[in-house]
């Protein structure tokens, strides 16, 4: 490739601008420039060619059309054959070596509160992805550079080979052109179907959705597979917390399936107001508690539901990590931590603990979520399930009693505890809790009656006098008895078995109380 001697520059996002200029105006390359960065470049003092100087055509319609001409397109799609400089030299096309843009801000402008349609309309760039595409398409001749993160190794490449440029480093530019300007277009596609009327459709025909790689792990989950984390963009503006915009503040890396149990962990605490801690083993929350006051407290009692399970467990609480509670958390063995903020004497407690990773995500009071997340995907062999996010929950006071008895206001504050951890547990689940605790969970099983006799066998505190929740129907009176057998007192579950009289006499046999809430909460 010859040296680049004519590059176009018009960026939205300035950053690094100045320093790059500076670079190719040193090695002899001529600049090129539209509105904005025409006007930063010139007052950093910098001559620049306009668009229109250089077409010899204004910018018309509100400067809708600016840079869509033979001279800009014939000279970025120009090949160095004998036919095509013939006809670039018959209409006065000179080559163009480098583009450097990005996009209007459409993203950032449909993100802001009460952005109209038409306001989001105007940020659809037009040119600008006609002239990335036209450099991407010619990377044999042409660099395209999207991202300021690039500019410094581009810059050293230049400068490194004298203003070339090579073959390698172009063909990444232009595949990372390309998904840069897919992106795009999937933004602009998925705002404007948002604005239709999909109440009777939630899901669209073609469903292409776009993530960006956040990191390389080290490895899937078993070591001889390769695993990677992309990140939607939609989850690092605000609302719900996520892992997409997670701080790691110490610890190693993050593996497939840490973050894996780190989203099990945080969505189950989601559920809580008050102080809250849960512990997550193989994505199975084996202990939760909450506690009016104290976050320590909460983590402590959670913990002793099932010490033994905790031993290398994920750790979520929805308060700050403070002293206190980091030299609870230092005295069993966690692979992470996961918490709105540490508290700088916590991290100091922890920072003993080197491999223990500490995550921050920010505030837990905005649990919004914007309408490109509220679904869920999952891959099958030779396509993907979609389905809306499980974020509905029938609070146990809305409950309908179905027994001869009703729960007292005790049995229904853990009813309603155990109800909102069993949403989190895997199929067939079964959650002992009192108010604020669980006692036992029972998960994963064939049947709903082992899931009641595992919860038993794995209590570590007494289960008499506890309540019961339970993902879906009894099926069968037989888990019934055995729970109550357990000591429990009262059930929370969705009801809709063919058999819901025979269970429902199995409780009044045993003086228990039963709600129904009518909403199932599978968790496969």
């Amino acid at each position: 490739m010859p040296k680049i001697r004519r590059a176009i520059v018009s960026v939205s996002d300035k950053r690094g601008l100045v320093p790059l200029v500076q670079a190719l105006v040193k090695l002899g390359v001529e600049i090129l420039s539209t509105g904005g960065t025409a006007w930063t470049l010139s007052e950093a003092g910098f001559a620049t060619t306009s668009i229109a100087t250089y077409t010899g055509a204004p910018e018309i319609l509100d400067g809708r059309v600016k840079t869509l001409h033979p001279r800009i397109h014939g000279g970025l799609l120009g090949r160095p054959i004998p036919t095509h400089e013939a006809e670039m030299a018959q209409h006065g096309i000179q080559p163009i070596d480098l583009v450097v843009v990005n996009l209007y801000p459409f993203r950032e402008t449909i993100a802001r509160p009460g952005t109209t349609l038409e306001e989001a309309i105007e940020n659809i760039d037009i040119g600008g992805p006609s002239m990335l595409r036209s450099a991407a398409k010619n990377y044999e001749r042409v660099a395209v550079v999207v991202d300021p993160d690039d500019y410094t190794s581009f810059v050293a490449e230049l400068e490194a080979r004298g203003g070339e440029v090579s073959k390698e480093t172009r063909f990444a530019l232009a595949c990372k052109a390309f998904t840069h300007t897919a992106s795009y277009d999937k933004a602009i596609a998925d705002y404007l179907s948002s604005t239709q009327d999909v109440s009777s459709e939630p899901f669209p025909e073609v469903l292409s959705p776009t993530w960006r790689r956040e990191r390389l792990l080290r490895y899937g989950e078993n070591p001889h597979q390769k695993a990677a984390f992309y990140v939607d963009d939609a989850s690092r503006g605000g609302g719900r917390p996520s892992l997409g915009r997670a701080n790691v503040l110490q610890g190693k890396e993050l593996s497939y399936n840490n973050l894996l149990d780190l989203d099990a962990a945080l969505e189950c605490v989601l559920e809580f107001e008050r102080p809250a801690a849960v512990i997550v083993k193989h994505t199975n929350p084996c202990g939760v508690a909450e506690d009016a006051g104290s976050i320590s407290t909460a983590y402590r009692r959670a913990r002793d539901a099932d010490p033994v399970s905790a031993f290398g467990g994920i750790v979520a609480v929805n308060r700050p990590v403070d002293a206190e509670l980091a030299r609870d958390l230092s005295e069993t063995f966690l692979e992470c931590v996961v918490a709105p903020s540490f508290e700088q004497e916590a991290v100091e407690v922890l920072s003993k603990k080197k491999n223990l990773r500490l995550v921050s995500v920010g505030s837990m009071s905005d649990r919004s979520i914007p309408k490109k997340a509220s679904i869920a995907l999952r891959t099958v062999s030779g396509g993907v399930l979609v389905q809306e996010r499980d974020l509905e929950l029938v609070a146990a006071a809305k409950a309908r009693v179905v027994t001869r008895r009703a729960p007292s206001a005790d049995e229904l504050a853990g009813l309603d505890f155990a109800w909102r951890v069993a949403k989190h547990v895997k199929s067939n689940a079964i959650v002992f809790a009192r108010p604020g605790q669980v006692v036992a969970v029972g998960a994963g099983q064939m049947s709903r009656v082992d899931s009641v006799k595992i919860a038993t066998q794995k209590a570590q505190v007494p289960t008499a006098g506890s309540v019961v929740a339970s993902d879906a129907f009894f099926p069968f009176r037989d888990g019934v008895e055995v729970l109550a057998q357990a000591g429990a007192t009262a059930i929370i579950q969705p009801g809709g078995s063919v058999r819901d009289d025979e269970v429902i006499a199995a409780a009044d046999e045993f003086g228990l109380a039963m709600l129904f809430t009518g909403m199932r909460h599978f968790r496969h």
